[in-house]
């Protein structure tokens, strides 16, 4: 019965839908959002950390972003790691504390931001509609080993089409959203 499970593949389209969450988070917009941050890794130690491992990042007001690192000789290194993560940003530090200025975004720079939403939303979409093929596959090897009727593998395919629907609906709406904050002056 491998590829009649309709909750499997939804949990895999769900999948799908956190990773488009995640990868708009990172995306700018104009108000500060840790979220911002946290794909940045530190040198630090000899290997690669994730921001968040090497400190907290807090958000004192609209446009400014903090990292308060927990040791104090990443900070020089938290902050290049920062200036070189290509988010256009140009941190500061003072001691243990880096501050990261939002700049306001231009017109131009959020066109092109929500280009790159459209793109991760897009990737997303791809992501269900592979899940979907995987089911239908499945469903119709089902169906020729004779494992489930022709009529069950009709129900369980309106099923699998419903819940890809439902996902790509989703990502439809996470994208509207994240455009709209986007271009939010």
């Amino acid at each position: 019965m491998a590829g009649t499970d309709i909750d499997a593949l939804a949990r895999r389209m769900d999948g799908a839908i956190e990773a488009l969450r995640k990868e708009l988070g990172g995306l700018r917009t104009g108000r500060a959002s840790a979220s911002l941050l946290e794909p940045i890794t530190v040198d630090a130690y000899g290997s690669m950390l994730p921001l968040n491992q090497v400190g907290t990042i807090g958000v004192p007001e609209p446009r400014m972003l903090t990292v308060t690192v927990w040791d104090r000789g990443l900070a020089k290194a938290t902050e290049k790691a920062i200036r070189d993560s290509g988010l256009g940003l140009n941190p500061q530090t003072e001691g243990g504390t880096i501050r990261v200025p939002l700049p306001e975004l231009t017109q131009e720079r959020r066109k092109e931001l929500g280009k790159v939403a459209a793109k991760y939303a897009e990737h997303a979409r791809v992501a269900v509609r592979n899940v979907r093929r995987d089911g239908m596959d499945g469903l119709k090897k089902a169906e020729k080993d004779g494992t489930i009727s022709q009529d069950e593998q009709k129900t369980l395919a309106d099923k699998i089409q419903q819940a890809t629907d439902q996902h790509i609906k989703k990502v439809d709406e996470l994208l509207a959203t994240k455009e709209k904050e986007i271009m939010q002056v």
